[in-house]
């Protein structure tokens, strides 16, 4: 019976919502509806908090396997020693770095594809099963061309994860619960830098045993991934199918989202969204934050560790040195996000603030002695971790403001392409020759990106007030207004549809 539903929606080219609650607004029981609310919340958020920080572990775990051997064992260096004194090439490291990003590129349109055309949990399960093959694979890896191989398949798989969440959030929550939502979601990019550095810090104490430590690190990463692939096949279609709440609840769940215009689910692709996405200023505005802001994680995620242990520090406390700049992120993340949930329109104001502490740490490192033990530079890297709240801010910021099911999988892959960029383009900035003179490219490279985004989130703060200032003297026919919820219609397209910035 389900499948039939599914089919006639996609024919029909209607929101998955328009069968269950129909044009007309139902009132809603206020107590109901946070008791839904808390469902979704207990079962979604830990899902989306495990799952995302299970992807930002395994990317940043090169970071540490770089400097428990796999640099040396996988030949990711080269040291060139016709100078005075002998130079280091570490541009193979950069390009293994890279090359994830690559793969994430090429599998976001398959992903994004799969993800609004079939079954939501099915799909998400099984890649996420194969990505922890993939993940686990990485241990039989014995030359950089074959990590290179493995890093972009690895990308391609795990694409599936950010755009997916994005568009999961989009579906249950409205605009006002979203950035709180994005934000818990996002925040284990701290959380999983701290657990992670905390689990890569006892593989530092192996001494013995048949492989080397940086395998058994993946290994971990794959057997947890694999888990979690399991538990991916329980994940609903939508709001309207969610088996965790009770078939009054899923009326309550959909109903509730009517206020907001965004819809909840449609399984067509509907051509003409597309080249309304592709038309329209705030996607493109979005994009650029998002390429500019992600540069930092690029170089962070790749070559932390390896950066702070040229100020002295040795392999363990290097990694302990992800710790603060791993809190400091989380804490940022879940801020902002409360924030933006409790007062309203303050998305961009924040994301400004959240981006001067980057820039003042990357001036920091820069300009600062990297004397043994200098306190400088460590300070100045921790207080980089707030990029994580900028990047953030700006997701919610893209998905919060678009409607209709093929405009938001647009909008969601073009934050996914941004965030690619930036994270191609971060470690490319780092060039093992200029150490000495405390990698220049690479700070002035992160300022400037950083003030590309500030402007770039202050043009589109006046594009989306005049969008609402066009709206606010129209006269509202209550009916239509909810008859038009769960069309499908874009932000565009829905004169009732009222951005947040």
């Amino acid at each position: 019976m389900a499948e039939e539903e599914d089919s006639s929606d996609v024919e029909s080219g209607k929101d998955l919502a328009s069968g269950l609650v129909g044009e007309h607004a139902s009132e809603i029981d206020p107590e109901m509806e946070r008791r839904v609310v808390w469902k979704i919340d207990r079962f979604l958020m830990p899902t989306m908090v495990v799952g995302y920080g299970l992807v930002y572990y395994d990317k940043a775990i090169l970071g540490s396997a770089v400097l428990f051997g796999m640099t040396k064992d996988l030949q990711l260096s080269i040291v060139d020693t016709t100078t005075k004194p002998p130079t280091t090439n570490t541009q193979r490291l950069s390009w293994a770095t890279s090359l994830f990003y690559f793969g994430m590129l090429a599998g976001l349109y398959p992903m994004t594809f799969a993800l609004q055309r079939f079954n939501l949990g099915r799909i998400l399960g099984g890649v996420v099963i194969f990505w922890s093959l993939i993940c686990m694979l990485t241990a039989a890896v014995t030359s950089h061309q074959g990590l290179y191989v493995q890093r972009f398949f690895l990308g391609f798989v795990e694409s599936i994860i950010p755009t997916g969440f994005m568009c999961i959030v989009s579906g249950y929550y409205t605009q006002d619960e979203q950035a709180l939502r994005q934000s818990w979601w996002f925040s284990s990019t701290g959380l999983f830098t701290i657990l992670g550095g905390a689990l890569n810090y006892g593989f530092a104490q192996i001494e013995s045993g048949s492989l080397r430590r940086w395998q058994y690190i993946y290994l971990l990463a794959g057997a947890l991934t694999f888990l979690f692939g399991i538990w991916c096949f329980l994940i609903p279609n939508s709001a309207a199918t969610a088996g965790f709440l009770s078939p009054a609840e899923r009326l309550v769940a959909v109903e509730r989202l009517r206020k907001g215009q965004t819809g909840v689910r449609c399984h067509k692709i509907k051509v003409s969204q597309l080249k309304e996405a592709v038309l329209d200023i705030k996607l493109w505005l979005v994009f650029i934050m998002m390429a500019s802001a992600y540069t930092v994680n690029g170089a962070v995620s790749g070559f932390g560790p390896l950066i702070v242990s040229t100020f002295g520090w040795s392999t363990l406390e290097s990694i302990l040195w992800q710790f603060p700049l791993g809190g400091l992120c989380f804490i940022a993340i879940l801020l902002c996000g409360y924030l933006s949930s409790r007062f309203g329109n303050v998305r961009i104001y924040l994301l400004v603030a959240n981006c001067l502490p980057v820039i003042a740490g990357c001036a920091m490192i820069w300009k600062s002695k990297w004397t043994h033990h200098a306190a400088a530079p460590v300070a100045g890297y921790s207080i980089i971790g707030t990029f994580g709240a900028v990047v953030s801010q700006t997701i919610v910021l893209g998905m919060s403001n678009v409607a209709g099911a093929t405009k938001k999988s647009a909008m969601a892959a073009a934050i996914f392409v941004a965030y690619c960029v930036g994270n191609i383009v971060g470690p490319q900035l780092i060039k093992s020759q200029t150490k000495k003179e405390h990698y220049p490219e690479l700070w002035t490279g992160l300022i400037i990106c950083y003030c590309i985004t500030i402007l770039a989130s202050v043009a589109l703060w006046f594009v989306l007030r005049r969008e609402n200032s066009k709206r606010e003297g129209m006269a509202v026919d209550v009916d239509e207004r909810d008859r038009l919820a769960f069309l499908d219609l874009t932000d565009k397209e829905n004169p009732y549809f009222r951005y947040v910035y």
